[in-house]
């Protein structure tokens, strides 16, 4: 390990990050929406998102037995075991970000789901983000081919997750509020783990349990998992002021403005929530949103040793890597010099994972089971050698 990475200043900011996952995890936060459920019938459950396993757990946890169907769709190795032995259970991995043919098969498996759903049965639906990708029925017309061709030009063109959202609602069967029709003639309701702007219902999986006549839930979001990171940072003694609006636009923008923020500030820790958008190159390299913000932070700190930043995405993926994010120092920048790469080009190319990893600053957690955006926290303090308490 090196002098950096033993920092007990990125330690804290780590304890800091994991209580805002503990907040919002799915199985914990469906388990209590469900606790004091009366119910004595029979329940079929839908779950889709990157939280769809821990969800629908939490709906095992809390239904037990009078959970007799079930179909969850998540993302590559988001599929808790104990699921798929499940009787009853059918659980299916799907391509994110970019949907495959296995997003349109699980389409496929939802509509007959849905057709084999006994009549006035009561349905449960859940849905986090990430549904967009991994779950689809295209109008006719529709390919593949289309639904890909629309991400990609939404990533070179930086579109936000609103907006691309909208355009996903025009291709689809299911989105846009029509998932509770497949349903007709049962008792819907809905749980949903926001990670779009405002909550809104017509956004969080484009639109999916945006219906009306639908009882909709809003069981976790960016919100708590912030309000758990000021609650954590308090008790540790620290001064914390969260940046009110939502972290939002171009990354490398976003990422001056924290840094001036964090400089200027009086606070202990600095708080920021939401997503960024990087315009890709036809061929990027390694790295999301959240490493992208970091390496341009690192050049703000450049050379402050009392600044630590952390940017990472709640739902422990940020972009097509396996890394959660990164934690960067006054030190990020010239240890990725020394290692050979010039950080306006990495930027550039949208490789900020790959000087990000030279410096020894990733963040890799695995599966959340949530994913409410992403979490920035910039720490103002100096150097020490065990964490303030």
């Amino acid at each position: 390990m090196s002098a950096s990475q033993a920092d007990p200043r990125r330690r804290l900011l780590l304890d800091l990050y994991r209580a805002a996952l503990a907040a919002v995890e799915g199985r914990r936060r469906v388990r209590a929406a469900l606790a004091a459920d009366p119910g004595r019938e029979a329940v079929s459950a839908v779950a889709v998102g990157k939280a769809a396993a821990s969800m629908m757990l939490g709906a095992v946890d809390a239904l037990g037995e009078r959970l007799q169907r079930g179909l969850v769709v998540g993302p590559d190795g988001g599929i808790a075991s104990e699921l798929a032995v499940r009787p009853g259970m059918r659980c299916l991995e799907a391509g994110h970000p970019l949907p495959d043919e296995r997003s349109l098969a699980a389409g496929r498996a939802l509509l007959a789901f849905a057709a084999a759903t006994p009549p006035a049965s009561r349905v449960l639906l859940m849905v986090s983000g990430g549904a967009s990708a991994l779950l689809e029925v295209p109008l006719p017309g529709v390919s593949l081919a289309d639904l890909q061709r629309l991400y990609r030009d939404a990533t070179r063109q930086g579109l936000d997750i609103e907006s691309l959202n909208a355009r996903r609602r025009e291709l689809s069967q299911v989105k846009g509020g029509r998932l509770p029709g497949l349903f007709a003639g049962s008792a819907v309701e809905g749980l949903a783990i926001s990670d779009v702007p405002r909550d809104d219902p017509a956004v969080i999986g484009s639109g999916l349990l945006a219906a009306p006549g639908c009882r909709l839930a809003l069981v976790g979001c960016l919100d708590d998992a912030i309000d758990a990171i000021l609650r954590a940072a308090r008790a540790q003694g620290l001064s914390v002021r969260r940046i009110e609006d939502r972290l939002c636009g171009e990354a490398e923008a976003a990422a001056r403005r924290f840094g001036h923020e964090l400089a200027i500030g009086a606070t202990d820790l600095l708080v920021w929530g939401g997503e960024t958008v990087v315009r890709l190159p036809r061929q990027p390299g390694r790295g999301g949103r959240c490493q992208h913000f970091a390496l341009a932070a690192a050049q703000g700190i450049a050379g402050h040793p009392e600044f630590v930043v952390l940017a990472a995405g709640t739902d422990g993926r940020d972009g097509a890597s396996e890394d959660a994010g990164a934690i960067v120092d006054g030190g990020t920048v010239q240890r990725a010099l020394d290692a050979g790469f010039n950080i306006a080009e990495s930027l550039a190319a949208a490789d900020s994972g790959s000087p990000l990893e030279a410096a020894g600053d990733l963040v890799y957690t695995g599966d959340t089971g949530t994913n409410v955006g992403d979490i920035v926290l910039g720490l103002r303090l100096q150097p020490v050698s065990e964490p303030p308490m």
